[in-house]
């Protein structure tokens, strides 16, 4: 009988579902999830029945208005946008989350780092506390499930936290966002010059849990990616996001082993899925499935921040002097840049139509992210094992569930859960609205952890390794290449000549 090479040692499954990293991201993801709506829906506004009425009523006024708006003329469309204002500000008040006061980010700043701390007028020092406290119980309390000590975590954690607060305070200096370098690339600097120089002190260790940081955070972004989202765009959208995406991961990942021949193909999947799909997200959700290095991971992460930093600038420029259509330039940023976060700035650059259509279609895309982890679990055990199993035992089927990253049935738990609540009327895309927005913000935080835990990991010698032949970026930007062309192709065809109406229904 075939034994499966690298098989976990058998444990109870109860062990499993409570120690293993991926099962314990899910239940502490689904915990704040939990916690916050909970706390959300009995907050409801005292004032909750007559403001349903005052909804109701102004959603018919909306449609009315709607209907009798074509052509659009300017003022018909400030019109719309007025009560289109009107009607989320009645909705945001449904519910009030008191758990909102006690998270926050970090501000922007001009020439004073102290300002980071005052966001509209007020001091953040609550919420980066409440922040703090709340990550150091969450992934304590994941350290004492997994039978660690909780007193050098909490102690190595303090630091990490400072560090990650330090990596937002840099981001959010003005002139450095508006070229959008993101906390991200800030915190895999801090991390690698500490660990190139001085050296990663010992006592970090306990709180280096890069894997388990960024996986909870992406049960968290579950929640964010509402299925409802592709009806917003309708059949175009989803031939832009789900039809141009693995015909690109696929093309990419053969150019790297048939042209470049990259001896690592776990880099070479890393990279490939990175620019294809949705960036780090997507990087880290696949190479848990290829079991890649972390070295491996920390270049196909800095690549694609690199590279994500200089396309959310030179994109709209290259968008206004062509004279792109808004919505065909949505598309366009949002199916190939990176980063949801640079979509949303680079669209914003275009105006209200592109940003909406960007970040809908990046969105729908990252929905992609289960999908490609299982499929990159089911081709690495079935012929990537296989092809090198005369070396050892051949890999049996059951490595597929083994390899397969158990956090994304989190992600995908979550947004069909998250999905069906805001799909049940009024009120339940309100307690949606009101508690993805804690869930959004201590996302951030875990993800910034597991960026400066991932720089403190990294070492340039060891890096260097895969750098020496240019063969990653020469790869990265081969692929890209394909995918900027691919993207616009699709997008034109699809909102300019199959489904014109679409576009025209979206501009205004």
């Amino acid at each position: 009988m075939d034994t499966p090479i690298d098989t976990p040692p058998p444990v109870k499954a109860t062990k499993g579902l409570i120690q293993s990293e991926d099962w314990l991201a899910v239940w502490l993801g689904g915990l704040v999830l939990a916690v916050t709506a909970t706390a959300s829906f009995v907050s409801r506004a005292p004032d909750s029945p007559s403001r349903l009425t005052a909804i109701e009523q102004a959603q018919r006024d909306l449609k009315e208005l709607d209907a009798s708006a074509t052509p659009r003329s300017p003022e018909m469309a400030k019109a719309l946008k007025s009560k289109e204002d009107e009607l989320k500000k009645l909705s945001a008040g449904l519910f009030q989350n008191p758990l909102k006061a006690y998270v926050a980010k970090v501000g922007s700043w001009n020439s004073n780092p102290a300002d980071a701390f005052v966001v509209k007028d007020r001091p953040i020092a609550i919420g980066l506390i409440g922040v703090f406290l709340i990550s150091v119980l969450l992934f304590g309390l994941g350290s004492l499930l997994r039978s660690e000590r909780i007193l050098p975590f909490a102690g190595a954690f303090a630091v990490l936290f400072v560090l990650a607060t330090l990596s937002y305070v840099l981001a959010g200096q003005n002139v450095i966002k508006y070229y959008n370098l993101e906390y991200a690339l800030w915190a895999l600097t801090i991390g690698m010059v500490i660990s190139n120089t001085i050296g990663t002190p010992k006592f970090m260790a306990p709180a280096m849990r890069t894997e388990l940081y960024i996986k909870t955070g992406l049960v968290l972004l579950g929640a964010e990616v509402l299925l409802s989202r592709l009806l917003a765009l309708g059949l175009p959208g989803v031939f832009v996001s789900w039809v141009v995406t693995p015909i690109t991961l696929i093309s990419t990942y053969m150019f790297g082993q048939y042209v470049l021949r990259i001896p690592s193909k776990s880099l070479n999947m890393v990279i490939s899925a990175d620019m294809s799909v949705c960036g780090v997200s997507a990087a880290i959700a696949t190479g848990a499935a290829c079991r890649a290095k972390k070295e491996e991971l920390s270049l196909a992460i800095g690549i694609s921040l690199a590279f994500t930093a200089v396309m959310m600038v030179v994109m709209p420029m290259v968008i206004r002097a062509w004279g792109m259509n808004p919505v065909l330039a949505g598309a366009w940023l949002g199916g190939t840049i990176d980063s949801t976060g640079a979509v949303a700035a680079a669209g914003g650059m275009l105006g209200p139509t592109a940003l909406e259509v960007a970040v809908t279609i990046k969105m729908i895309q990252n929905i992609l992210i289960g999908v490609v982890a299982f499929a990159v679990a089911v081709y690495w055990v079935t012929y990537v094992e296989r092809d090198s199993a005369d070396k050892g035992p051949r890999p049996g089927v059951m490595e597929i569930w083994y390899r397969f990253p158990k956090f994304v049935l989190g992600f995908i738990g979550t947004s069909i859960i998250f999905s069906t609540i805001y799909s049940g009327g009024i009120e339940g895309s309100a307690l949606v609205e009101t508690t993805i927005g804690t869930g959004e913000v201590l996302r951030g935080w875990f993800f910034c952890l597991a960026f400066v835990s991932i720089g403190l990991e990294t070492n340039f010698r060891e890096l260097s390794q895969y750098l020496k032949d240019g063969k990653a970026i020469t790869l990265y930007v081969c692929g890209q290449t394909l995918n900027l062309a691919l993207t616009l192709l699709m997008a034109w065809i699809m909102f300019e000549v199959v489904f014109p109406q679409a576009a025209a229904t979206l501009n205004r």
